[in-house]
């Protein structure tokens, strides 16, 4: 009786090739189904996404530009003035030269009271007087909100329309997650046997939540540290940054997606686990080989700088290690096909 349970186990988990792919194509066509919905809804705040995902490239610029003010204007001002207008503030200046005898006539004109009296310097009154004679040198300040380097540029007419549909894009795919994955999962599923195909179910919510963490930890935690180790090239350099709206969106779409796929790891150990691909003996016997792949994987999917290598290689690495933890507090159990093959 129980032999003949596991063959019909056995029949109803068997596909034939034309199969798998009928069942792909039906993944394949739901998953861009959803996707095409999640798209419509994100078009209707596609300019609301835009502006957000600029706000972490445009307070690292406003970092970078209040440390050039800083170094500007410390010879000028005492260090009190330079942290209440710099740091307190958030103000920015600019460095300009101005001819006196320009200056102090429109200075008089609108401030009669309080420039009576007031004359140039004799140097700069002098009949030919050079350009440096007669040129004050002044800080021009404003709010540091109000700097138009702060904000992504785009170089061609349609570059900002691309942007928005790009934009309203990743918010389709966030959206569409969780259908996404769901159906991935499902074609994975169809090539299990039924009673493997539970883990599936299971394994689905935990799945799409690791996901979205590691996409939020990329956004709001890796990507500050990133932008000011790569501008700090700039000022080493002694090039301003200039950064397209094209190239900040691709790169605010391959880190958080690097940093979600590699946060399913886990959960991928864990099932090849439980199809009895790897023991969790073989995963604790390895750990020296999984930390050197991990870091290799890591580099690979991060920018070319050390930082979001190493919060990605650590947290993969702490992961690895919860999922052995996993797999340890969630031991596989035997099922009947498992007892018949051992019998046999």
């Amino acid at each position: 009786m129980s032999q003949q349970r596991d063959d019909d186990l056995f029949r109803e988990s068997t596909m034939t090739f034309g199969q798998h792919l009928e069942e792909l194509r039906g993944c394949l066509v739901k998953s861009a189904l959803g996707l095409a919905a999640g798209f419509a809804l994100g078009l209707m705040i596609g300019g609301y996404v835009v502006q957000f995902i600029q706000q972490p490239l445009s307070n690292a610029l406003g970092t970078y530009y209040e440390e050039e003010t800083h170094k500007r204007v410390q010879d000028e001002l005492t260090p009190k003035e330079v942290k209440e207008r710099v740091e307190d503030e958030h103000m920015l200046a600019d460095e300009v030269y101005v001819d006196a005898n320009k200056l102090l006539p429109e200075l008089k004109k609108a401030y009669p009271g309080q420039f009576k009296g007031v004359e140039m310097a004799p140097e700069a009154r002098r009949t030919g007087a050079s350009d440096k004679e007669r040129m004050i040198h002044l800080f021009l300040w404003h709010d540091r909100k109000d700097d138009a380097r702060l904000r992504s540029k785009s170089l061609s007419a349609t570059e900002s329309f691309t942007v928005y549909v790009k934009a309203s894009l990743l918010v389709g795919v966030l959206l569409a997650s969780p259908w996404i994955f769901y159906q991935v999962w499902n074609f994975v599923a169809a090539g299990l046997y039924p009673h493997e195909r539970r883990y599936i179910h299971l394994y689905l919510p935990f799945s799409i939540g690791l996901f979205l963490l590691g996409a939020a930890l990329a956004f709001f935690v890796v990507f500050e540290p990133v932008l000011k180790f790569l501008l700090s090239f700039n000022r080493h350099l002694g090039i301003d940054p200039e950064p397209r709206i094209n190239e900040w969106l691709g790169f605010v779409l391959l880190l958080p997606v690097g940093f979600g796929i590699g946060f399913q790891l886990p959960l991928v150990m864990l099932f090849l686990e439980r199809i009895g691909l790897f023991t969790t003996r073989a995963y604790a016997a390895q750990w020296k080989i999984a930390v050197l792949v991990i870091f290799v994987v890591a580099a690979i999917l991060t920018p070319p700088d050390p930082t979001s290598m190493l919060l990605l290689a650590g947290s993969l690495t702490l992961l690895y290690f919860g999922g052995i933890l996993l797999c340890k507090l969630m031991p596989r159990r035997t099922g009947p096909f498992e007892i018949t093959r051992r019998g046999q």
